[in-house]
């Protein structure tokens, strides 16, 4: 007996090796007539500028520009190793990832539907009872048989109108966007990183200013003291001189505190819990901004933003959904088909009798609805218009942003000149003050005004150094700079066997986009 079931165990493995026979047998058969309802997908038009607004200021160049690396203009060692260490270790771009990861997987699903959506295989042994009038047995005797059976089987809905291919269509679509996402969050990450690098080494700056200053200040309050003491000036001399010394000496805890934030926001960034980043940023001066930027064109903008991109994917996977319920409308045909093996006794089942099989085409039509099929493709159809009109919006808003980052940028350098001069005519006017007090040409109230001037002038003159070097960092990401060529690693990790979106029935293997998840 046990003999018996092994042999009926394998013959079961047998026509389940079968099964994917059959289902390729019936797609092959089926796979090379059919339609696509619905309106097939072009990239929607979009306006935006022939050249920039400033496009005549010798500053800017319409060339091609380089954003892989953009960072690199600033020429900080520092800066470039917190850029490594945010692209391997931001959670925020590991969880983008791991998103192109799920959109990949959906990709795989929706493609799976090509094939013979339902298989299954089956067998056992099941206990009969039969009424049987003969000659043999009395009037409604029953008699009782086991019936051993095996098989397998599968049901094929052929995509007759295009319905699974545009699932596939839109799920591709839906897994470009979500590569696009991630790269805008790379774009983003980038930026951040390099804003708050800039604000590191603003605060840097306005807090050697103010020392210095505390220290020059110390100078004068001393002096005053000694007049006082002396007999040469009044008391107020002395509380002026001290007053204009608290007062610069507040300032610096305010600045340390914000210095403290921007370090945080750093390790966040790269992925790390919060430390002291001084010993390794240490200090520098506030990165410059190059005397001349390429640009390229405004059109650049709708290839390299990400969020446009995103946008664009999001209008074609709208617009497939239109086809599939289309499809709706039409009735679903489908191929079932089994075979396998039946009898009243284990031992016959490798007889030629035991074998069953059937196959045959059946079909669907709802034929009343009450317009929710209607209804349906009309909810689509808005949904991409409303996608088509977001692109286009987006396009703009990108052309928008890029020409506020370039009038920001210039009008930032344009200040740094007279700011400059400012600080240099204050840091003199105290010089000579001070002269003309210890000569007793003049009270102290006119040292107290220039030098509160002079420490409200360098610290405007460092705000106005970061602003333009920030300022540069919003054009950097406004033309969507970074997401190109990232550094190794910088799109994360995704799970083993997530590497490659699965292809399109019929279609070669492409290359993953430029910048995608690993």
């Amino acid at each position: 007996m046990a003999r018996t079931i092994s042999w009926a165990g394998r013959t079961l493995r047998s026509l389940g090796r079968l099964a994917p026979h059959l289902a390729l047998a019936l797609a092959a058969g089926c796979s090379q007539f059919g339609m696509l309802v619905g309106p097939d997908y072009a990239e929607p038009a979009a306006d935006s500028a022939e050249r920039w607004i400033d496009y005549s200021d010798p500053r800017l160049r319409s060339e091609e520009a380089d954003l892989r690396a953009w960072w690199k203009v600033f020429g900080d060692a520092q800066l470039d190793q917190l850029m490594e260490r945010a692209a391997s270790g931001n959670l925020t771009l590991r969880s983008a990832a791991e998103r192109v990861a799920a959109a990949r997987s959906r990709l795989d699903l929706a493609t799976g539907f090509l094939y013979p959506q339902r298989q299954r295989a089956e067998g056992g042994v099941e206990a009969i009872r039969r009424s049987q009038e003969s000659a043999d047995f009395l009037p409604g005797t029953d008699r009782s048989i086991t019936e051993w059976d095996a098989g397998v089987g599968a049901s094929w809905e052929i995509d007759f109108w295009g319905r699974i291919r545009r699932g596939i269509e839109s799920a591709d679509a839906e897994l470009d966007a979500t590569i696009a996402d991630h790269d805008d969050v790379l774009v983003l990450l980038y930026a951040e990183v390099a804003s708050r690098f800039v604000s590191y080494r603003t605060l840097q700056q306005r807090l050697a200013f103010l020392r210095e200053n505390v220290v020059i200040q110390e100078g004068a309050y001393n002096i005053a003291l000694d007049r006082y003491t002396a007999g040469a000036v009044s008391e107020r001399d002395v509380h002026e001189a001290r007053q204009v010394l608290e007062e610069t000496r507040a300032r610096i805890p305010v600045v340390e505190r914000d210095l403290r934030r921007d370090n945080n926001a750093l390790c966040l960034l790269t992925g790390t819990p919060p430390r002291d980043l001084g010993p390794e940023l240490g200090d520098a001066p506030i990165p410059s901004v190059p005397p001349t930027l390429a640009l390229g064109i405004p059109a650049d903008l709708v290839r390299r933003r990400p969020d446009v991109r995103r946008a664009e994917r999001i209008a074609a996977a709208r617009c497939a959904l239109i086809g599939i319920a289309e499809a709706d409308y039409y009735p679903t045909f489908s191929i079932v088909g089994s075979i396998g093996v039946t009898a009243e006794h284990a031992s016959d089942l490798n007889r030629s009798d035991a074998l069953r099989s059937n196959i045959g085409p059946t079909f669907d039509w709802t034929i009343f609805d009450y317009g929710r099929t209607a209804a349906n493709v009309a909810a689509f159809e808005a949904d991409f218009r409303a996608a088509v009109l977001d692109y286009q919006e987006s396009v703009l808003r990108a052309g928008a942003e890029a020409e506020d980052a370039v009038v920001t940028l210039l009008k930032a350098q344009e200040t740094l000149g007279p700011q400059g001069a400012a600080v240099e005519a204050a840091a003199r006017t105290v010089q000579i003050a001070r002269d003309q007090y210890l000569q007793g040409a003049i009270d102290f109230s006119t040292v107290f005004l220039f030098a509160g001037t002079l420490t409200d002038e360098q610290d405007r003159l460092a705000v106005a150094q970061g602003e333009s070097a920030r300022a540069l960092v919003d054009l950097y990401r406004a033309l969507g700079g970074g997401w190109d060529d990232p550094p190794e690693a910088a799109a994360g990790e995704l799970p083993p066997g997530d590497a490659q979106a699965a292809p399109q029935a019929g279609d070669e293997p492409a290359a993953a986009p430029a910048g995608s998840p690993p």
